[in-house]
């Protein structure tokens, strides 16, 4: 028997069989359905993408896995020398993981023993914004803050929520930096916590907060990483002391993440004193099948110019809904290649998953938020539809 995730196993309901995946569609035995949802906001490119097929082909001829412990191997160099390149900053060293979650929970980790090789063991506190999600895991539980997810798990001691409010994080910072390490985000984009979005100004003023009280800064761009924003990477706007990718980093072929640091962090473990070493290290972490569909990924991001392709999805949706209304929608908010469309109340997206694939599309919307995560090669007719049964739902209710 299939555990499924967040659902209740009792009451869940039958779960739709996938038969065959090709660019933006879905298919099962009778329907073609438009994936609204980039399985978790990860399929940039569409499904079955013959270039990514045939490198992934090729290395698995070569070799599938070898550990990192004590070994390494091309692939993997050559994503980290790509991923340096590609980020700002000196943000130049790769530690490699096999999910979003333990990426980020390596973040955290990385951040206390920053401090903890510097003799701050005090240092060892987060903070983080209000409505947050960061994982599974316990510690990016901890520093989550969104009890739809994690109600069992309530212990949040050392941890800090505030809201996007530069004000708010210098009282806290001004009180508190002595026992905080790290102040994590997500950038811009606030994913599983309700898509909510928020201006880059905060982000300028949690970066010169941050330095002048001794914080590290983390963005957890797993979800908002590789265009989702209409941005690269947030990071390229205000740049982070460590920065997490995972989803598109392996466009939904293969769970992988990494956590790059920049020279301040990593300097902090860099030491004869091998109690600085950094003690973490997943069996899969580096693992060369994912390291190829990475870098061909990156490949053809950057040859087919999808930064345009994402402005011309935001710009195409701001069009579409600028006239919208409907007395159950509280805002339509639109950032990159993402929409969110927030009811008042929840029960007025009851039925919405049911009628969206009557009309061909798959969308799974959750709490009080019916939500477009596209897939970078939609085009203007695909788009159109989707959104057209979006507003046929409101229209028809």
């Amino acid at each position: 028997m299939i555990w499924f995730p967040y659902t209740q196993m009792k009451t869940m309901a039958e779960p739709i069989e996938i038969t065959g995946a090709q660019g933006i569609y879905l298919y099962t035995k009778d329907k073609k359905l438009i994936d609204t949802t980039t399985s978790w906001w990860s399929v940039i490119h569409g499904y079955n993408n013959a270039e990514i097929n045939d490198a992934l082909k090729k290395q698995v001829d070569e070799f599938s896995h070898v550990m990192l412990g004590g070994l390494v191997h091309e692939p993997v160099k050559a994503l980290s020398k790509k991923l340096t390149e590609i980020l700002p900053g000196d943000l130049n060293h790769c530690f490699y993981s096999d999910s979003g979650s333990v990426g980020v929970e390596v973040a955290l980790k990385m951040a206390v023993q920053y401090f903890f090789n510097q003799e701050k063991p005090h240092k060892n506190g987060f903070v983080a914004l209000k409505h947050s999600y960061h994982g599974d895991t316990f510690k990016t539980m901890a520093v989550g803050d969104d009890e739809d997810y994690h109600l069992a798990f309530p212990e949040k001691e050392g941890i800090y929520h505030i809201s996007p409010d530069a004000d708010e994080l210098e009282l806290l910072l001004k009180d508190r930096h002595e026992e905080i390490a790290a102040f994590i985000v997500e950038p811009l984009l606030q994913g599983a916590g309700g898509m909510r979005m928020y201006d880059v100004s905060f982000l300028e003023d949690a970066r010169r907060i941050c330095d002048d009280y001794d914080v590290l800064l983390i963005f957890d761009e797993v979800a908002t990483g590789f265009g989702r924003t209409g941005n690269m990477f947030v990071s390229d706007l205000v740049c982070p002391d460590i920065v997490v990718l995972g989803k598109a980093l392996t466009v939904g072929y293969i769970g992988h993440a990494v956590t790059v640091a920049s020279n301040r962090v990593f300097d902090g473990f860099y030491s004869d004193n091998p109690e600085h070493a950094f003690m973490h290290g997943p069996t899969f972490m580096g693992n060369p099948l994912a390291c190829t569909v990475a870098l061909k990924s990156i490949e053809i991001f950057e040859r087919e110019d999808y930064m345009s392709k994402i402005k011309w999805i935001e710009s195409r949706l701001r069009d579409i809904f600028k006239d919208f209304y409907s007395d159950r929608v509280k805002e339509v908010r639109i950032l990159g290649a993402c929409l969110c469309i927030e009811v008042y109340d929840s029960a007025d997206l009851r039925g919405f998953k049911e009628f969206a694939l009557e009309h061909g599309i798959h969308s799974r919307p959750f709490i009080k938020y019916m939500y477009g995560m596209f897939p970078y090669i939609i085009g203007e007719e695909e788009l159109l539809r989707v959104c057209s049964v979006y507003k046929k739902w409101f229209d028809q209710k």
